[in-house]
C-alpha cells in the first residue's frame, strides 16, 4: 500500500469580500519535493500558502497533510514552518538564540537545543556565526538564518513566501542553487511562491501556475516550458510568439491551419486534441525554435528586421513578416551572426516546435 502524499490540497477556495482570492485549487505535494506556487501578482499564491499553514480558514475545501485532515488546526498543529521574505529575525538576539527560539519555546532541552543550533549552522554553511547579531550578516546570511530557524524545528513541510525577493539578482542566483541543495540534504518537502518564473524553472520538481486564483496547470518545469496547456501558462512561463489561425483540415497526425503571413501550416496534433474545421485556433512558438536564414528555403517567408537586441550569449531579433502587424521574435546563439548591412532575413517555424492552442 502506497503512502498518501506529503500535501493534499482538494478544492480549497479563499474569498475576500466576495471576490475569490483562491478558487477550487487542488493539488499534491509529495514527500521530499520542492513544489513552487508561480504566478503574478495578486494571483492568489500568498494566499492559498497562508491557508496551507493555518494562517487564515477556508471557506471551502479541506487540507491533509500527511494524510491528515487540518483544515481547522492552528498552525502551530500542523508540522509546518514558515519562511518569510521579510525574514523576520530578532534584532535582540544573536544568531543562535534566533535559530533556537523556536526550540527554547517547545522547551527542549538546552544540550539538545545547542546541538540542533550546531547542525543547522553548519547546513546552512554559517558555523562559527553563532554569536553574531543580524546587523553583522549580508542579506544572504539573514535569509540563510531565517532557513535555519524554520528547519531546526523539523517540520514535514516548509513554506517559503518569496523569501529571495529583498536579494540583488547575483545574490539571488547563488541562494537558489543553495537553498535547492539544502532542500535535497534535509530531504523536507518544499512549497515555494514565488513570480519568478526563472526562479521557479530553475529550482522546482514540479509547479502549479496560477492565475486569478486558479490553478491553471500543475507540471514539472520541462513540461510547462515545452507543453503548457493553455495561452495564459504559454505567455508566462518564458518568451512565446503567439499568431492566430483558422483550421482549414486535417492531414494525418497534422492540423493544417491558415495563418495570415505564412500561409498553410501543417501543425502536429497536441494530444489527439482534435480541432475542426473553421476553428479558431492560436499557434504559439518559442523564439529559439524559430529558424532564420540569408536565403530562402522551403516553407520560409521574408521577415524584415526590426531591432537586434545584443544580449551577451545570444541575441534577440525582431522581424516584420508580411504586413507587420504581429512582430516576429528569434533568438540567435553566439556563435551564429547577421551579415552586416543585412535588413531581411528568412523565417521558418519548423513544424515539430509549434504549439496549436485553443483560442
Amino acid at each position: 500500500m502506497s503512502s498518501p502524499p506529503l500535501l493534499e490540497i482538494r478544492n480549497l477556495t479563499k474569498r475576500f469580500k466576495d471576490r475569490p482570492a483562491v478558487e477550487n485549487a487542488g493539488f499534491t505535494i509529495a514527500r521530499g519535493e520542492f513544489f513552487s506556487l508561480l504566478g503574478p501578482s495578486g494571483c492568489g499564491k500568498t494566499t492559498l500558502l497562508r491557508l496551507v499553514g493555518g494562517f487564515i480558514p477556508p471557506d471551502d475545501g479541506t487540507i491533509f497533510i500527511d494524510g491528515e485532515d487540518v483544515t481547522t488546526r492552528p498552525p502551530e498543529k500542523r508540522l509546518v514552518n514558515t519562511v518569510f521574505q521579510s525574514y523576520a529575525i530578532f534584532p535582540h538576539l544573536d544568531v543562535a538564540g534566533n535559530i533556537a527560539y523556536g526550540l527554547r519555546s517547545e522547551g527542549v532541552a538546552a544540550a539538545e537545543r545547542e546541538r540542533r543550533v550546531t547542525e543547522a549552522l553548519h547546513l546552512i554553511s554559517l558555523s562559527g556565526y553563532g554569536r553574531r547579531r543580524p546587523h553583522e550578516l549580508s542579506g544572504g546570511e539573514r535569509q540563510r538564518v531565517a532557513l535555519a530557524r524554520a528547519l531546526v524545528k523539523r517540520p514535514k513541510l516548509l513554506l517559503l513566501d518569496e523569501p529571495l525577493g529583498a536579494l540583488d539578482k547575483h545574490l539571488r542566483e547563488s541562494m537558489q542553487i543553495e537553498l535547492r541543495q539544502i532542500q535535497r540534504e534535509v530531504g523536507i518537502s518544499f512549497l515555494f511562491v514565488t513570480h519568478d518564473q526563472e526562479e521557479a524553472l530553475a529550482m522546482s520538481d514540479r509547479i502549479a501556475v496560477m492565475q486569478h486564483g486558479r490553478v491553471l496547470q500543475v507540471a514539472d518545469p520541462k513540461t510547462l516550458y515545452d507543453a503548457p496547456n493553455s495561452r495564459a501558462v504559454a505567455s508566462f512561463i518564458g518568451t512565446m510568439n503567439f499568431f492566430h489561425g483558422r483550421v482549414i483540415g486535417s492531414d494525418g497526425a497534422a492540423v493544417v491551419v491558415d495563418l495570415p503571413d505564412f500561409g498553410r501550416l501543417p501543425v502536429p496534433k497536441n494530444g489527439g486534441d482534435n480541432f475542426a474545421p473553421g476553428t479558431m485556433v492560436t499557434v504559439a512558438i518559442r523564439p529559439e525554435k524559430v529558424t532564420l536564414s540569408p536565403v530562402p528555403a522551403p516553407g520560409s517567408v521574408e521577415g524584415r528586421i526590426a531591432s537586434i537586441t545584443y544580449l551577451g550569449d545570444r541575441s534577440q531579433i525582431k522581424l516584420a513578416v508580411g504586413t507587420g502587424k504581429i512582430p516576429v521574435t528569434a533568438i540567435l546563439p553566439q556563435e551564429q551572426s547577421i551579415q552586416p548591412g543585412a535588413d531581411a532575413l528568412y523565417v521558418s517555424m519548423p513544424a515539430v516546435s509549434i504549439l496549436l492552442l485553443r483560442d
